[in-house]
Formats: structure tokens, sequence, C-alpha cells
């Protein structure tokens, strides 16, 4: 059985219907745990290991509680009365992590979010947890930043939006070429942002000041 879920793209497109396979049960996921740890080499019986499966389980719940949100809800309440401000609102160093789709392994980082209002703004903290919404899922930093951008630009209809994301990846500094202290830096832009370079610069100059 499946059911339906709306998700954007890396291309900034518009959300489409996804479908998503219908979750295993509590058991059915504790027990794929035991099953890896074995084959991992160990014993899933052994004193230290025996509950594993039941915390691994409840952490998912937590890493992933991306899954049960939804970005619209966060940004529903628009606020109109900002004496005329009209200038660029900037909230940067937002800490987030996921994990990486292809090897389901953390990836760790910043993001940096700015917006041109037209009709409101929405609370500071409401940018912040839209990040948490997309990054507590199966990613890649290309399409956690284009989510990020596409579910802002959705909601406010503001006259433009930028986002930077930089994370270091643990799939490439625990595994395959062992590289730490790598970072990727990822951005989107819509609106004046995309149409004129200037106020890309100016977005660069004021996260990095």
């Amino acid at each position: 059985m499946y059911v339906l879920f709306n998700q954007g793209n890396a291309d900034g497109a518009a959300k489409k219907q996804v479908a998503r396979p219908q979750r295993p049960t509590r058991e059915e996921a504790e027990q794929a745990v035991r099953t890896l740890i074995a084959w991992a080499g160990d014993d899933p019986d052994r004193e230290g290991l025996v509950d594993t499966p039941a915390r691994v389980a409840k952490a998912y719940g937590e890493l992933f509680g991306g899954y049960d949100q939804d970005a619209n809800e966060q940004l529903a309440r628009v606020f109109e009365e900002v004496g005329g401000y009209k200038d660029m609102i900037l909230v940067r160093d937002i800490p987030f992590f996921s994990h990486c789709e292809h090897h389901m392994v953390p990836f760790i980082g910043k993001a940096h979010i700015a917006y041109y209002p037209n009709a409101g703004v929405v609370g500071l903290s409401k940018l912040a947890r839209v990040v948490d919404v997309f990054s507590r899922r199966l990613q890649t930093q290309e399409n956690l930043t284009a989510q990020i951008a596409d579910a802002i630009e959705e909601a406010l209809k503001p006259r433009g939006v930028a986002v930077l994301v930089e994370a270091e990846h643990q799939c490439m500094s625990m595994r395959g070429v062992q590289k730490q202290g790598v970072s990727t830096l990822t951005t989107q832009f819509t609106g004046v942002f995309d149409r004129d370079p200037t106020e890309q610069v100016r977005f660069m100059t004021m996260v990095r000041s």
C-alpha cells in the first residue's frame, strides 16, 4: 500500500505528489535493525545490544520527524503590520542536521535564508522550523536547498528569496575518500535575487559579515 505526499525537487519546480510506501510496524523496524547488527558481524542478543533495536527505532522517529511535518503549516501565519518595511530580512547560521539519502549517514551544517517581503512577514523562528522540516528527511543538499526556497516562495510570495546551505557530509569524511573538514555550499535564488547579481552579492556579504 502506498500513501501520497508533496515533495519539491532540486530544480525548484512546483511540488508534485510522490507515492511513498506505507510505514512498516515498529516491530518490523526493530527486526530490521537486528538483521543489520547481525550483518555487521555482532550478536543482537548480547547484553549491550539487546535493547538497541528499540532505541534505534525511537531515534529514527526523531531524526526523520520531518516526514510528519508540513512546511506550509509553519509559514501559515503572516504578519502584515510591519511599518512599511520592505528591505531584506536575513536569518543566518541556522544549524541543522540531515541524512544523505545515498548512504544514510549524517551531513551537518548551517542554513542562511533571506527574503524581500511583499504582503507581510513570518516569525523568524518559522524559517528555522522550515529548515528542520526538510532536513529531517533523507536528503541531498541540493534538494534541501531548493525545498527551503520553494516553501518560502510559495507561502509568502515575496519579491525574492535567497538560500545558502553549507554542510560537511559524513559520507565523504567517514567512508569513501575519507576527507575531513570539506564543506559543500549550495544556493537557490528567486525573484530579485535571481534577476540582479548585485542582490546576490549583498546577500553573501551580509551572511559573511
